[in-house]
């Protein structure tokens, strides 16, 4: 076979050989062999510092080995809480005492584990002991504490009580924190992903009433990675600060619980009725409070810097061995975890399978493919983000892009990451077969668009288009080092949709439930590594490098378009609330039950300048078009030698560098990328042209002019490489 493929690829043309390539790696993940990954890596407990997860770190390692590749395990030291002790009661107006205790299942196997099961709680809160008034805060984001300002509630010297939900969940202690609040829970609401959304484990996927959703919540919009060696890999020997010099930790203590422990809590509250949209689906009747409702909370962790291992396999590139193509799943869970991230680790294991398959049968990458399987993602990107700073300069110069997956389902195509690379994952695509269809899985999300467009001019713009449109990317997985603080493309690819549960961070993600309710017989599992392979494959061999910079300054120019929206909805809304003030009117809200107090008058956002952005944006899309019809001119002439590939693929590897600055964003000099970032009040949630949206948010209008400067900044700095570059390949 090998001596086949290698003839095969001889008489053929480049792209032909490139497309034979393909075909024969799409024919390799076998679903049965994911399968018997799953089960392997899933079977026990394997959270950061647990026997299984260094066991499992050992056997990647092995199978890695086994395919061909030249592998390693790199070690990390890194702070790491676990609970000592954990209350939650009601002291008032009843007594009544949280379980804080997911049982076992009869049928369920893994359920079963508890020695080996972390106990539900919050990584990184605070350690307390709080005795207060109870208040419910609907989802604790900046919306619901504006609402409750105009109902006159204070949570100043209380603990709030906030469901899960609308941000991610780091965001409710930090925002509970700078309102005054002294402690914070966490709930899963059955409205979210409980009984209102369909049948509860273990009947259905949905999350019964005592499933609780553990996850970090450490400061993550402020930096990523481990909280004691900021800006540099936790080696052992790093130097460390504080953790309370770390600026990571929540403020207060913070408590994960389920809806069956929540719902006595909240029955005993009073105060206004709760605003129908801040109702969820528990048979109570949803108040506000302050009070009579009094909560005791207490937590107290050991605080211990523990080990994490990374595996790291090199399939050395034979023409550029230092230009790299980096792959990512993480393999660390919070218990069983074969949804997250089982079920995208072992896509990644058949990918590298299927690629060691390929090496032994005469195939090798142009480029140097790296394939990563992280450690310690669930506490805060720890194994990705400690990887990465510590190979910082080797990753700037040599990176060329990194492709991320985490969990994987049933259901559509999804990808978010750097638009220069928007064209690209189409492409991808399209060669994609969906398993349930026999559709291509982008022609799958193509119909899907169509069907939920809002108008006729989105149905008619989705259906001519070559191109769909892909996702920013905030935070929340292992892209973030990559792309934010380093500036290298990145992309995130996954399927799902058809398979919605409700047991995310609890112990029963396990064998039974995905298998039973996800991807059944894992078709999509294969359809994921056929996808990133594809991708890998492409873009390792590709003679110049698939970026499209047309994409990229296209999307930028909707970026800008959204942030004049913004300001000018700020000012017509302003206006018409100072206009009522003004005539005296006081508009009555619906609920009589509620207590309102009327809005201030508030002065009206004044003129921000937007021409140094926009003209950047213009100069950036006729530097691309120029740059892309120079391109294709020299391709089609033939006029691009080795040392014109050279340079370009060296300007297009340094693309996305050219979007960060060395100071990074206001006061969190980690995130440098000035298009791209995590929101400071959303976490996982994108913010795009972050600098100047959230000035404009925080109505700071002297920082919105000076960020405005600063990305047209790095917009001009990307026009000109492509000027220069265009100049070039003629």
């Amino acid at each position: 076979m090998a001596n086949r493929l290698v003839l095969i690829l001889l008489l053929v043309t480049p792209l032909a050989a490139q497309n034979q390539t393909e075909i024969r790696f799409r024919s390799l993940p076998d679903q049965v062999r994911m399968r018997q990954y799953m089960e392997r890596l899933a079977a026990r407990p394997h959270h950061i510092g647990s026997e299984y997860d260094r066991d499992n770190a050992e056997w990647i390692l092995a199978r890695f080995k086994e395919w061909g590749w030249d592998a390693k395990i790199e070690t990390f030291h890194v702070l790491f809480p676990t609970p000592k002790e954990r209350i939650v009661e009601l002291i008032a107006p009843v007594k009544f005492t949280a379980k804080l205790l997911e049982p076992a299942i009869a049928n369920d196997p893994s359920s079963t584990q508890q020695s080996e099961q972390l106990p539900s709680y919050n990584a990184y809160s605070a350690d307390g002991d709080v005795t207060a008034p109870l208040v419910y805060v609907n989802y604790g984001i900046p919306a619901d504490y504006e609402k409750l300002e105009s109902l006159g509630i204070s949570v100043k010297g209380c603990i709030v009580i906030a469901r899960y939900g609308a941000s991610w969940r780091g965001i409710k202690p930090k925002l509970a924190a700078e309102k005054g609040a002294v402690g914070c829970i966490i709930y899963s609401d059955p409205r979210d992903d409980g009984y209102y959304q369909g049948i509860v484990y273990p009947d259905g996927p949905y999350r019964n009433e005592n499933g609780v959703q553990r996850g970090s919540v450490m400061d993550m919009p402020l930096r990523a990675g481990d909280p004691l060696t900021p800006f540099i890999g936790a080696t052992k020997d790093a130097k460390r600060v504080t953790k309370e010099q770390s600026g990571l930790l929540t403020k207060i203590p913070v408590l994960p619980v389920s809806y069956s422990d929540a719902q006595p809590l909240l029955s005993a509250l009073e105060g206004p009725v709760a605003p129908d949209n801040w109702r969820g689906a528990l048979g109570i009747t949803y108040r506000v409070g302050p009070g009579p409702a009094k909560v005791h909370l207490k937590l107290a962790f050991n605080w211990d810097v523990i080990p994490i291992h990374d595996v790291i396999a090199t399939m050395r590139g034979r023409e550029f061995p230092d230009e790299w193509i980096i792959r990512g799943n993480h393999h660390d869970a919070w218990v069983n975890g074969a949804e997250d991230p089982t079920s995208g680790m072992v896509a990644l294991l058949e990918e590298a399978r299927s690629i060691g398959t390929l090496v032994k049968e005469g195939w090798k990458p142009k480029r140097t493919l790296v394939y990563c399987a992280w450690d310690g993602e669930e506490q805060g990107l720890l194994g990705s983000t400690e990887w990465a700073e510590a190979h910082a300069d080797e990753l700037k110069a040599k990176a060329v892009l990194y492709i991320n997956t985490d969990s994987n389902g049933r259901g559509f195509f999804g990808a978010a990451g750097s638009h220069t690379l928007e064209p690209f994952i189409n492409g991808v695509a399209k060669d994609i077969t969906d398993p349930e269809t026999g559709l291509s899985a982008w022609k799958r999300v193509q119909l899907r668009r169509i069907s939920e467009a809002r108008t006729a001019e989105e149905r008619s713009e989705v259906r001519s288009s070559e191109n769909l449109k892909i996702g920013a990317l905030g935070s929340g997985s292992d892209y973030t080092v990559f792309l934010q603080h380093l500036g290298v493309s990145a992309l995130n690819l996954g399927y799902g949709g058809e398979d919605g549960g409700g047991i995310y961070h609890s112990i029963y993600d396990d064998v039974r439930w995905y298998t039973t309710f996800s991807d059944t017989n894992m078709a999509y599992g294969c359809a994921l590594a056929q996808t990133a392979g594809t991708a890998v494959l492409r873009i390792a061999d590709a003679e110049v490098l698939p970026y499209d910079f047309r994409s990229f300054a296209s999307t930028v120019g909707t970026y800008v378009d959204e942030l004049k929206k913004l300001l000018k909805s700020m000012q017509d809304e302003i206006r018409e609330r100072n206009k009522q003030l003004d005539e005296g009117v006081y508009a009555a809200i619906a609920d009589p039950r509620e207590v309102s107090v009327a809005p201030k008058r508030e002065d009206v956002p004044p003129h921000v300048n937007f021409a140094p952005l926009e003209n950047a944006v213009d100069e950036l899309k006729a530097m691309s078009e120029a740059f892309h019809k120079a391109l294709d001119a020299a391709k089609k002439e033939g006029s691009l030698n080795a040392t014109k590939r050279t340079e370009l693929n060296r300007m297009m590897r340094m693309a996305e560098r050219d979007l960060t600055h060395p100071s990074g964003l206001p006061r969190r000099p980690w995130f440098r990328h000035l298009v791209y970032a995590p929101g400071f009040y959303t976490g996982y949630g994108v913010k795009t042209l972050p600098g100047v949206r959230e000035a404009i948010e925080q109505k700071d209008w002297k920082e919105a002019e000076a960020e405005i400067a600063r990305a047209a900044g790095v917009l001009e700095k990307l026009a000109g490489q492509l000027e220069i570059a265009g100049n070039n390949v003629k």
